[in-house]
């Protein structure tokens, strides 16, 4: 196939989120709840183990299952995304009510996620070369914010986010939806991301697929630029 365009999912394939203690202590320093080391580490290690951080990985967690239900829908609207996570986040006992507020607060914010080493190179090599770029994102807010602190936003032509679209990856729509405002075809486009279920919905329109694997920054710093080589 001859690639046309480039469509990228978010988290775990350009950027990475801080580290589950980095975003704690990042949510005590806004409210000035300072938790006691012991409590603060047992705090870290149960958020965890449920996979409460959004955008973390999901493999190996525990997340209980009367939030099962809410889990599996929580990006098609921001009310459903508040609601999953706020929950995920109450299982845990902190000292505070306002903390719950402040982790998913945090975790929207740019400084809380940073660009994998090679993301930005790779988004601006294939603008330089003529290839529009998107992201197709589940997602319950809006992300454009980090790809403007960090640098990448000039270089993305179109962001489709699932909580605007009400549906959510692997549903064909948004891959649809992506391809149509990039003026591109699904097959001349490629998608690339870290989910095998979800992203994988976009071979169901003709896209080609190529998956990385989400890794701390520090473990996969140059898995996107092997895309240049297939253009």
């Amino acid at each position: 196939m001859t690639i046309k365009a480039v469509l990228f999912d978010f988290s775990g394939t350009l950027f990475r989120i801080e580290s589950t203690e980095s975003w704690l202590r990042a949510a005590s320093d806004a409210t000035g709840l300072a938790l006691p080391d012991g409590e603060f580490e047992r705090a870290v290690a149960r958020l965890d183990e449920i996979g409460a951080l959004p955008g973390g990985s999901t493999h190996h967690v525990a997340a209980p299952a009367h939030l099962d239900d809410l889990m599996a829908v929580r990006d098609v609207d921001a009310e459903s995304h508040r609601a999953a996570y706020t929950g995920l986040f109450r299982e845990v006992p902190l000292p505070d009510e306002r903390l719950y507020g402040a982790l998913y607060d945090r975790h929207m914010t740019p400084e809380a996620w940073r660009p994998y080493a090679d993301a930005l190179d790779v988004v601006a090599a294939l603008h330089e070369r003529g290839v529009p770029v998107g992201v197709v994102s589940n997602i319950g807010w809006d992300l454009r914010p980090v790809f403007v602190e960090h640098g990448l936003d000039p270089y993305i032509g179109t962001y489709v986010m699932s909580y605007r679209h009400g549906v959510q990856k692997p549903d064909a729509r948004l891959f649809t939806a992506a391809c149509e405002e990039l003026g591109v075809a699904p097959a001349d486009t490629l998608m690339v991301g870290d989910d095998r279920r979800a992203d994988a919905g976009a071979a169901d329109i003709g896209c080609a697929v190529r998956f990385v694997d989400h890794l701390p920054l520090d473990q996969r710093p140059d898995a996107l630029r092997p895309l240049l080589d297939l253009l």
